[in-house]
């Protein structure tokens, strides 16, 4: 199976086990789409730089306040919320919900396929 095969497949089993989300996208960390499952038309290459540059701030912020690697960043809005997670180092995992969505739930389920994308990825 092809390395994007092997990504795509993990995007689509992290969307298929919350029904719910909105839409699972892989960046690159510049900002470009790897693979995705998103839906009511977004644009996976101006999702895949927002959550690259996002990351990035995340990143200086985490180094500003010595608070370690960092990991992870949400975002919620009065329509949806977006969960973002580092994935290995060249990777982002960003992770889109409707509002109220579990997050305990998305953040079980994510970070795991993070870890494995990010494995794959780098």
């Amino acid at each position: 199976m092809a390395k994007l095969d092997i990504l795509q497949k993990s995007i689509d089993g992290l969307r298929n086990a919350i029904p719910e989300l909105r839409g699972v996208l892989l960046a690159s960390t510049e900002g470009l789409p790897i693979a995705h499952s998103l839906s009511n038309g977004t644009d996976p290459a101006r999702m895949a730089a927002m959550a690259a540059a996002a990351t990035s701030l995340g990143r200086r912020v985490s180094d500003t306040l010595h608070a370690g690697t960092f990991e992870e960043i949400s975002v919620a809005g009065a329509e949806g919320q977006i969960f973002l997670y580092t994935a290995g180092t060249k990777g982002v995992l960003a992770v889109l919900g409707p509002a109220g969505c579990n997050a305990g739930l998305v953040h079980l389920e994510a970070r795991g396929v993070a870890k494995e994308l990010g494995e794959q990825f780098n």
